[in-house]
């Protein structure tokens, strides 16, 4: 499945008023698109063999109880977009399956900021946006759409992070010894210190905080905060935490088993919402022989890297 969030990441101004009304039952007619099922739950769309309207329209068919979103953070959300072309239609990407993603509350494409403004989580959320609420005139190569394409979003509002979230809780180790120390603030990128001995040559875990949560899975979707140190340069490689190098920092959604290294899905798997963990990974749980050249990686090099556990989605692998 295509990344869709990626393409949603640009900040955008705040945009009109409230277009259309909303319902809170389990299903609803949004400019003649219709959408039924249960909240979480791949929906049910039925898009009309005609040409759209032209209008922009939305609407709540399921109405969360949860916060309302806040401007400039991040939301979980499982997502399923279809293009909208004359009397015809196909779906662009769905999530309902590959698992949820994160996406921005301030949406840069108008229609769906309006569509957003002031939803609560637990939300579904129908848009159908025309071309100019969208992606104007360009449309979007990479996803297949032309500017001449109305879009059909469904947004199903699963949790939110605030740029800098962390975890909180009594510290129940930093590492040190042979293994790195790490020092930490809350809202900040921790800080880790590389010993002068030799990197272990197997996986290693620490839990530097024990959260209370939920234990991970392999096929959870988890949101986390991280950063990446070279044991060899003693350097920072990569980071999600906001800091004044990288402003635009945020957290950052997985799949356990996924598209991550190694050495996160085992190091993982069993770690508890909630939790700092410390992954010391060698080589052949990280990159492997072939390194990773843009982030100065060789492929003799151990990575260490702390991560909060911010939050946990159970995933379609999920066995509980």
């Amino acid at each position: 499945m295509r990344r869709i969030a990626a393409f949603l990441l640009i900040p955008m101004v705040a945009c009109a008023a409230a277009l259309a009304g909303c319902s809170s039952g389990q299903g609803s007619t949004t400019s003649t698109v219709a959408v039924s099922g249960v909240f979480d739950k791949a929906p049910k769309v039925k898009i009309p063999a005609a040409a759209p309207s032209g209008k922009l329209s939305y609407s709540t068919p399921i109405k969360g109880s949860g916060a309302r979103l806040v401007a400039g953070d991040v939301t979980l959300a499982n997502v399923e977009l279809y293009k909208w072309s004359g009397t015809t239609h196909s779906l662009v990407d769905s999530t309902y399956t590959s698992g949820p993603q994160l996406i921005p509350a301030d949406m840069p494409l108008t229609g769906l900021a309006v569509a957003l403004k002031g939803a609560t989580l637990g939300s579904r959320i129908v848009a159908v946006l025309p071309p100019q609420y969208g992606w104007g005139s360009n449309g979007n190569s990479q996803l297949g759409i032309t500017g001449k394409d109305t879009l059909v979003w469904v947004i199903d509002l699963l949790q939110q992070y605030a740029p800098s979230a962390s975890v909180s809780g009594s510290e129940t180790s930093n590492g040190g010894g042979s293994l790195p120390t790490v020092t930490a603030k809350p809202g900040q990128e921790p800080t880790v210190s590389i010993p002068a001995n030799k990197p272990p040559t197997k996986l290693s875990v620490t839990t530097l905080i024990k959260g209370t949560g939920r234990k991970l899975e392999a096929g959870d979707t988890v949101v986390a905060q991280y950063v990446g140190v070279n044991w060899r340069t003693k350097k920072v490689f990569s980071a999600s935490w906001p800091s004044a190098s990288q402003p635009d920092g945020e957290p950052f959604a997985f799949e356990v088993g996924g598209q991550v290294i190694k050495g996160w899905s085992e190091g993982l798997v069993g770690a508890t919402v909630g939790s700092r963990v410390m992954l010391v990974i060698p080589p052949s749980l990280g990159y492997g022989s072939a390194g990773q050249s843009s982030a100065g990686i060789k492929g003799t090099d151990t990575l260490v890297f702390v991560i909060d556990i911010l939050g946990v989605q159970q995933g379609p692998q999920s066995t509980s």
